[in-house]
């Protein structure tokens, strides 16, 4: 299942990556190792962030994804589902609406 993986980065230890010049080795070592589709860095509430695209096969694969952000940069993770039009229109919503519209 596609996931977005959102991350945000907490001033330290990143900023002192940053100034030592770790950080761009740092980020590519834990790319390599999770293999996202996508990964878009951005601002997030104020801090650094980035929004990841990755594939959750089952649940014990989400350690795998966030642990590498919480070790190496103490960083926040929140997985949230990612649907393609194709799943959306898997889900029926059609019928799923009849069954449950009507209630009140």
């Amino acid at each position: 299942m596609k996931m977005l993986l959102t991350v945000e980065f907490p001033l330290e230890p990143f900023n002192t990556f940053v100034r030592d010049g770790t950080i761009g080795p740092k980020i590519e070592q834990v790319l390599e190792a999770i293999k996202p589709e996508q990964a878009y860095f951005t601002e997030q509430d104020g801090a650094r962030g980035a929004i990841l695209l990755v594939e959750v096969g089952q649940a014990s694969a989400v350690p795998k994804l966030a642990e590498p952000f919480f070790l190496v940069f103490q960083a926040t993770c929140r997985f949230r589902i990612a649907m393609s039009a194709q799943d959306l229109q898997a889900a029926n919503l059609e019928a799923l609406g009849k069954q449950w519209g009507q209630i009140v």
